[in-house]
């Protein structure tokens, strides 16, 4: 019988604040594809918001605490609905750690965190998940931290074409920042603005109804102009698509 794999989830700050229902869809899918899911309720913040503000003595001491919630089993892979968090733990990491007694113990696990689609993907196997099913056409947009820091791109349109019922719809720079870069879209608003803008517009050309994409954070700046400038398309992150259907 093969062994089950067991999948301790990291579930990023915002998305457990503001957009719980995918950190449980994640949880679905998972379960649905036979892992055995962990939930340590101790976890809080990867630190990447202290560490790209400059604040790196508070980043590490987050960095620490992360360590040491997800380093009790060498076989449990971590998983996260986010690249953003992904690539902090796997890229930003290693500047903190880099003259740390804790370096080894962060390479061992360096090299089990994944985001969910690659997870999907690259661990397990898969191109689709049983019963998902969403009809309708989506644009998919890739988030930096998706596409530059963690090197995702094609698992996730695979993911999204064995969606029953979803047309999967290519828009014009789709790899162009949607502006919103954590504390940028606060310093530099207009520019942030006009980026969201360029995004939505580029989506609304290939007449997709949904904009979807690895990271509730680009989502949510996007999701900030449609609602605020009333244009007919949504936001959905790519594990709510996944969940859709069954």
């Amino acid at each position: 019988m093969a062994k089950r794999i067991v999948v301790d989830i990291f579930i990023p700050c915002f998305v457990d604040q503001c957009f719980p229902d995918t950190a449980m869809n994640m949880v679905k899918v998972l379960e649905r594809l036979g892992c055995e899911v962990n939930y340590n309720p101790n976890q809080t913040c990867c630190g990447q918001p202290a560490f790209n503000a400059g604040f790196f003595d508070e980043a590490r001491e987050v960095a620490n605490k992360f360590l040491d919630d997800f380093s009790n089993d060498s076989s449990h892979y971590i998983v996260a609905p986010s690249a953003s968090c992904v690539g902090m733990v796997r890229n930003a990491y290693q500047d903190i750690f880099v003259k740390s007694s804790n370096l080894v113990k962060y390479r061992t696990m360096q090299k089990k965190v994944y985001e969910l689609t690659e997870f999907l993907t690259d661990v397990i196997g898969i191109v689709s998940v049983p019963g998902a099913a969403l009809f309708g056409k989506a644009t998919y947009h890739d988030s930096c931290s998706a596409l530059r820091e963690c090197g995702i791109k094609a698992g996730p349109r695979a993911l999204l074409q064995g969606v029953e019922g979803l047309e999967l719809m290519e828009m014009e720079d789709n790899e162009t920042c949607c502006g919103f870069g954590g504390t940028f879209a606060v310093k530099f608003e207009a520019i942030s603005s006009a980026m969201a803008e360029q995004k939505v517009e580029n989506a609304l050309a290939t007449g997709a109804d949904y904009i979807v994409s690895t990271d509730s954070s680009c989502l949510m700046h996007i999701d900030a102009y449609i609602k605020k400038q009333n244009k007919p398309i949504r936001t959905m992150h790519i594990v709510d698509v996944l969940a859709s259907g069954w």
